[in-house]
């Protein structure tokens, strides 16, 4: 599972490298105005919260830092994905079948829940492949060409689908 995720983020490693600040950073693409840059950076906060509770057990996915230069400055990105795929890396070997109680405001307040660190780590790259798929639709828009065909579909969508 580990292997998995650090493969698919290192796509967007790929696509920082391919990339410039200023379409990093890009937020004129209609509807939501949002940029390469604040989607990835959104993306790795949530692995960072992951992180951030390992030792306590508790992860809060409402304590995202928000870092701006991580999703203004292609560098920082850079940094940010190296710093996650260190994490994820260390994490080889772990019991990934601890418990570890997950909070996150669903619209209604916060609320909190056991997963164990494999069902957290596979929410996340979810996530990431979701974010991966709207980031797709603003480098379209600003005429970049993808990292590599897979980038932003999920591994269960059929091939045939991909065709239409």
């Amino acid at each position: 599972m580990i292997e998995a995720i650090i493969y698919n983020l290192n796509r967007g490693v790929k696509l920082l490298n391919a990339v410039t600040d200023t379409q990093y950073s890009d937020t004129s693409i209609k509807p939501y105005h949002s940029s390469i840059g604040g989607h990835m950076r959104h993306i790795l906060d949530v692995f960072d919260c992951i992180f951030e509770g390992l030792e306590s057990k508790q992860v809060d996915l409402t304590a995202r830092k928000r870092n701006e230069l991580a999703e203004q400055k292609t560098a920082f990105g850079l940094l940010y994905f190296e710093k996650t795929l260190e994490q994820l890396e260390a994490l080889k070997g772990v019991d990934l079948n601890q418990m570890v109680a997950v909070s996150d405001d669903l619209g209604l307040g916060v609320v909190t829940t056991n997963y164990t660190l494999a069902s957290a780590l596979i929410q996340a790259h979810s996530h990431a492949i979701h974010h991966f798929a709207s980031i797709g639709y603003i480098i379209a828009k600003l005429d970049i060409e993808l990292p590599d065909a897979d980038f932003g579909y999920n591994p269960t969508t059929p091939r045939d689908a991909l065709q239409s």
